[in-house]
């Protein structure tokens, strides 16, 4: 009795989308608000607002940016 084996498949296997080099942007948004020696005074002042307190808001946007893309770049792994 022969049993039939599968010829192997050509093509490459595809890159898992939880290595690609972009991932690394999500860890600035981290950084920025989880690293207190980079924030951690009141000067300068912006607006009469503590450094402390517009940094904190100025990760927002920061972080939106970079998931933006790191998104944009794996969207086109799923098709």
């Amino acid at each position: 009795m022969e049993v039939a084996v599968a010829a192997p498949d050509p093509t490459p296997p595809r890159r898992r989308s939880d290595t690609h080099p972009l991932n690394w942007l999500l860890v600035v948004p981290c950084a920025l608000v989880l690293v207190p020696p980079l924030y951690n005074r009141v000067d300068p002042e912006l607006a009469g607002i503590p450094f402390f307190y517009w940094w904190q808001m100025l990760a927002i946007p920061v972080g939106v940016a970079c998931t933006v893309v790191v998104y944009r770049a794996h969207r086109g792994d799923r098709r």
